[in-house]
This record gives structure tokens, C-alpha cells and sequence, in this order.
């Protein structure tokens, strides 16, 4: 019973604020999401989820900072986290047991939520032009068990770039930030919504450049592994940046555990879609949530509350 490792902590935190739970079977799980770094989209999505949630059913709930995808997946498996984002890639290979997952991850989708952008920043005047320039520079290629590293080694593999002749970093976005206006590295790789809250922040600061993937780069990518990617733009004026700009998009998703009962992810997602507009106004990303698209998380399966939660809507 993952779903439940929190559950005496969940009664506690209750009792202490005098809060009751929608229905009983919130009892059997607890309100955490797994988020990812504080500057980037899911954090700041999972924080207003969490406000929503903690109003709306009364019970508390609550964001928390992580690496990331890989990082999410997995506490979403072991019972850490009630919720988590994760990229479709990520959520692919953690149901089937490869890549960073040495097995399979009872994992189950609530929800598609929106498309995320693969960014590949470096300087305006950087004389890096294209991603085969990153050779020998000191990049960071995201953080340890996050969805960005697994991307941006797949990209560079396309590329035709040995991720090994990169002095890779490690770093997640925080910490990219602040290495690139320190001048400490070229470029760094990220993963996320438009606009992801610490670039445009950095490029408000630093004139940026975003380099192009390229769509035979998504192809090979996509023939390699899961097939979740698909070639899309970058739009003119994104980040301060003058001109569109290829790159390569993935679906991201809301996560459960697959023992969560069913009438959490339907509860789950009944404040989601209510709060649409609400959260939108904070995080433009929450805009794209629509329920046509919602439920084609394939391959991962959608959770049986959020099944009957699209067929109650459905009518």
C-alpha cells in the first residue's frame, strides 16, 4: 500500500489544524506534490494546485522542491508524494522499467497537462551557434534524476555529440541561473513551460540565445526511444529572443500512484479543472489544460478515478 506510508503523518497534520478531510478516503493518502526546482513551471503550478486543494477539500497539501522528473516519478511511486509532474518521457520509461528506472514504477496518469519545451540557453554573445559547438564547453545538462538530463543526453546522442566531450555541470535550473550570470559556464539545457518563470527572469537581466534542435535530431530521437516527442517552435519574442526557433516538445503529465483510490483522482482532478483559470492567471502553462486532451497519456495508463472522472464529465 504505497499510497498509505503517509497516513499517519497526514491524521496528525489534520488533527493539529483542526481540518477534515473531503471524504474518508483521503485518510489513505496525503496531499504532497512533488514538484521540481522553485524557478521552474512545476513548482510554481504545484504550489497553486496545492492552495486549491488545501481550500477546496480541506485537507492540507503542499508543494514540494525535487530534481525533477526522475526525481517526482519515484517519489510518487514509493508513497512520498500523493502527486507529481513528470515529462512523458520520464513517465514512459518508469512504467517500463528503463533507462534511469531499474524497474518498473507503479505509476498510473491523472492528467496530460501541457507541452514542454526542450531550451538550450546560452549568452547572446556567446559564439556557441549550433548544439555541436557545445564540445568541450562547460554545460550544464541538467541536475542528477531529472527528466532534463535524460533529454539532453538523448539530444546530443542525436546531434551526433558525445555527451562525454561536454564538461557537464550538473545543475538544475537555480543553479544554472546563477552559474551563467556568474559567467561560469556556456550554456545550460532545461526542460519546461512557456515561459519557464527563471528564464525570462535571467533574460530580463542577460540577453539570451535559445539554439535550435533540429527536426531530424526529434526523429532519431523519437525511433530510439518513446516516441512522446514532436518538433515545434520556440515563438518570437519568447525570452527577448527575435526570431522563432526549432526545438523539440514533450508532453507532461500529472502522476498517482496506482493504488491511490480511485475517489482521491477523481477529487484530484475535479479541483484542477475548476481552478483552470485561476491558476492560469500565475502560471500561463495551466491554460493549455483541456480535457480532449487531457486523457492521451499512452504509455502510461490512466488512473481508474480519473477514467471515471473523464466519463462523468463526458456526460
Amino acid at each position: 500500500m504505497r499510497a498509505a506510508i503517509a497516513v499517519a503523518l497526514v491524521l496528525a497534520v489534520l488533527a493539529a489544524t483542526g481540518c477534515s478531510p473531503r471524504a474518508a478516503e483521503w485518510d489513505g493518502g496525503t496531499a504532497m506534490i512533488a514538484g521540481g526546482t522553485t524557478t521552474g513551471v512545476y513548482h510554481d503550478y504545484g504550489a497553486h494546485l496545492a492552495e486549491e486543494l488545501s481550500v477546496a477539500l480541506g485537507v492540507p497539501a503542499a508543494v514540494e522542491e525535487t530534481e525533477g522528473s526522475v526525481d517526482n516519478l519515484r517519489r510518487v511511486g514509493a508513497g512520498e508524494a500523493l502527486l507529481g509532474f513528470a515529462q512523458g518521457d520520464a513517465a514512459a520509461d518508469a512504467v517500463a522499467g528503463r533507462g534511469a528506472f531499474d524497474e518498473p514504477l507503479p505509476i498510473r496518469a491523472a492528467a496530460r497537462l501541457y507541452d514542454e519545451y526542450v531550451h538550450v540557453v546560452v549568452r547572446a554573445d556567446s559564439d556557441v551557434d549550433q548544439i555541436t559547438d557545445l564540445v568541450g564547453r562547460d554545460v550544464s545538462l541538467g541536475a542528477e534524476n531529472s527528466g532534463v538530463a535524460v533529454i539532453a543526453t538523448r539530444i546530443l546522442d542525436a546531434a551526433g555529440v558525445d555527451p562525454a566531450s561536454v564538461r557537464n555541470a550538473r545543475l538544475d535550473l537555480r543553479e544554472s541561473i546563477d552559474a551563467m550570470e556568474q559567467g561560469d559556464i556556456d550554456g545550460f539545457f532545461w526542460v519546461g513551460g512557456l515561459p519557464t518563470p527563471g528564464i525570462e527572469n535571467l533574460s530580463g537581466a542577460l540577453p539570451l540565445r535559445l539554439l535550435p534542435i533540429e527536426q531530424d535530431w526529434v526523429n532519431t530521437v523519437n525511433a530510439r526511444y518513446s516516441d512522446a516527442y514532436r518538433p515545434s517552435d520556440f515563438p518570437a519574442g519568447v525570452y527577448g529572443v527575435d526570431r522563432s526557433v526549432p526545438t523539440m516538445a514533450v508532453p507532461n503529465y500529472l502522476v498517482v500512484a496506482a493504488d491511490t483510490p480511485d475517489a482521491v483522482v477523481h477529487d484530484v482532478l475535479d479541483v484542477l479543472f475548476a481552478a483552470r483559470s485561476r491558476v492560469a492567471r500565475e502560471v500561463p502553462a495551466a491554460a493549455l489544460l483541456n480535457r480532449r486532451q487531457a486523457i492521451f497519456t499512452e504509455p502510461v495508463e490512466l488512473h481508474p478515478g480519473a477514467v471515471r472522472y473523464y466519463r462523468d464529465e463526458r456526460g
